[in-house]
């Protein structure tokens, strides 16, 4: 149960990037715990008790209009838009947090919760462990990288705005965030179970594909559920704002021992690493059709094989040559003690999938 000090008690939240993995999450924990819930997506999003709020993120003008008569206390992003280069990245990611400030100066914003990831750690994607890394399990201390990342302009943006509009903040870095979400570029639980599913249907064996290093080696992940939690909790527990705080289950585990247990939940053969990788983008090339063979068959929620697979982002993640672990500390000792193990994340996750028909 989470503590008194995270309900309601009048409090507004505005959650952007209300329809990705974190973003749905946390409007479902804030409506259970009887937040006022304004759930801001380019779409909008339909929900009992949520109030849509549908807004281009890269635009002052659509947010100042989506904006007009709300009155958030607290604001939850999760949104990011994935760009080809870095200096890209930098420049939308951080001009749609900074145009989203700007939009509600003068609304009664108490704290804003920026959700990150490990490659603060790491490097942005185009230079992965470029350079030396600060050792594992990653400490939230350790200086940044020399290279540009678009997570420390998203930083510099909300460090900024605190100061100029006079409200709270904190930073989630999250390790591999898994939960329930369709259409989504970064979903490995989804991806996981597609790729499963296709080998359980055309009778293909399970190949992990990533590398010996990630085979071998201790790594963790993040439940949006637990996600949202801690978004929540830093947001509304005494002394825990104005901090940057690591988020990942709690548990570690190496792939080769998930990999055989994910199978297992399909009822497919699991084949692990050998000799080099095998990226789930070759693997799973020309599955289209097959797919929506598939979901015609079975009755399925989605034809389309993109919407619920994201490959590059599972072969990026199960790719990576380097160990990849952070440490909690900082949060245990602040008060958090939310926690989940992994295997049953990946499994609840999968009921979830069968029970909405995006896996049969």
């Amino acid at each position: 149960m989470l503590p008194e000090s995270t309900r309601a008690q009048g409090r507004t939240a505005l959650v952007v990037g209300a329809s990705g993995i974190a973003g749905s999450a946390l409007v479902s924990l804030l409506s259970e715990s009887g937040w006022d819930v304004l759930a801001m997506s380019r779409g909008g999003v339909a929900r009992p008790g949520v109030r849509p709020l549908s807004a281009d993120l890269g635009s002052p003008e659509s947010l100042a209009a989506a904006l007009a008569g709300e009155n958030p206390t607290h604001v939850f992003f999760t949104a990011w838009s994935r760009q080809a280069t870095e200096k890209e990245n930098i420049e939308v990611n951080a001009a749609m947090l900074r145009n989203l400030l700007d939009a509600l100066r003068g609304s009664p914003v108490e704290h804003v919760a920026l959700m990150t990831g490990l490659k603060h750690y790491l490097g942005p994607f185009e230079a992965y462990a470029a350079g030396e890394m600060p050792d594992t399990p990653f400490h939230e201390e350790e200086p940044r990288l020399p290279v540009a990342n678009f997570y420390y302009a998203q930083e510099d943006e909300l460090w900024a705005a605190a100061e100029r509009q006079g409200f709270t903040w904190s930073v989630h870095r999250a390790h591999t965030v898994i939960g329930h979400a369709v259409g989504n570029a970064m979903n490995m639980g989804l991806t996981l179970a597609v790729q499963a599913t296709l080998c359980k249907e055309l009778d293909l064996p399970f190949i992990f594909p990533g590398s010996e290093t990630q085979w071998n080696s201790l790594t963790d992940m993040t439940d949006s559920g637990l996600l949202a939690e801690h978004m929540l909790w830093a947001a509304t527990a005494e002394g825990a704002a104005d901090q940057a705080y690591n988020i990942v289950n709690g548990d570690v585990f190496r792939w080769r021992w998930m990999w055989p247990r994910l199978a297992a939940y399909f009822g497919v053969e699991p084949v692990g690493f050998e000799g080099a990788p095998r990226p789930l983008e070759e693997q799973m090339k020309g599955m289209e059709g097959p797919w929506a063979d598939i979901a015609a068959r079975h009755g399925l929620a989605e034809h389309d094989l993109s919407r619920v697979s994201s490959w590059w982002h599972s072969d990026g993640d199960l790719g990576r040559n380097i160990e990849v672990l952070a440490d909690m500390s900082k949060s245990r000792l602040a008060g958090f003690t939310g926690y989940r193990r992994t295997l049953d994340s990946f499994t609840g996750l999968f009921d979830r999938f069968r029970a909405d028909r995006l896996i049969p």
